[in-house]
């Protein structure tokens, strides 16, 4: 690992900079084989002092190399490397972004519609302090549990158990793809608007209107999802 910097510049965007030159970085590395298929990385300390940046950002990187299959980490163990080319898809845990999305349709959509005519008052409350606090949560990790928590509140509205039960199943799974499309320059407040026109859609009793927010939310991931596909094949 001794090609890599000992010390990075702060570059504009802030962390999502950081995160975003570690990342290249360490694909670089590994795509050029210095570092090699099966070799362990250093810590996440260790590499927070190599780049000078925090060890969420180290995180957040190792997150998306285990999405692209290039890394595996194995706890008490470290993190290895795992393959020199990025896989074609996207894996969130047991899932690809190609199963979750082909799903969460069928579940999220339905299950927006069926709160707007089915939520209690104090469900919407609930709606609408997770909002309010995701608006103003500068903190990536903080803000993708609100996020969970957000899409279960709506599920648990539907008053369908089968629907929150499967958004618990799967909320790791989520919540992994949510903290990586959160890389992408102003995704978060995107999706905050998203979640503003659904929420509202439901405060109004309006099925359609809920199901049409969110089945637009679900196609805008899809597209961040797909547009970070590209950019990765083109790297």
């Amino acid at each position: 690992m001794d090609h890599l910097s000992d010390s990075w510049t702060a570059q504009p965007g802030g962390r999502v900079g950081a995160v975003e030159y570690v990342l290249r970085d360490l694909r670089e590395a590994i795509i050029a084989g210095v570092v090699q298929v099966g070799d362990r990385l250093p810590s996440e300390q260790a590499l927070a002092a190599r780049y000078g940046v925090s060890r969420a950002v180290i995180r957040e990187v190792l997150r998306v190399l285990e999405t692209r299959g290039m890394t595996v980490t194995r706890t008490g163990r470290g993190t290895f490397v795992a393959a020199r080319e990025p896989a074609r898809e996207l894996k969130f845990g047991d899932y690809s972004a190609a199963d979750l999305m082909e799903a969460r349709p069928h579940i999220e959509v339905a299950a927006a519609g069926l709160a707007a005519v089915r939520r209690s008052e104090d469900q919407i409350g609930k709606l609408q302090e997770l909002q309010e606090r995701m608006e103003v949560e500068q903190d990536a990790a903080k803000w993708v549990e609100f996020d969970s928590a957000l899409h279960a509140a709506i599920a648990a509205a539907s008053g369908n158990p089968v629907f929150a039960d499967v958004l618990d199943h799967i909320r790791f799974a989520l919540a992994h793809q949510s903290s990586v499309i959160n890389l992408t320059p102003g995704r978060r407040t995107q999706s905050d608007s998203e979640h503003r026109a659904i929420i509202a859609a439901i405060a109004r009793g309006s099925v359609v209107e809920a199901e049409d927010s969110m089945s637009f939310h679900l196609d805008q991931v899809r597209e961040v999802l797909l547009d970070l596909t590209v950019l990765d094949e083109r790297r």
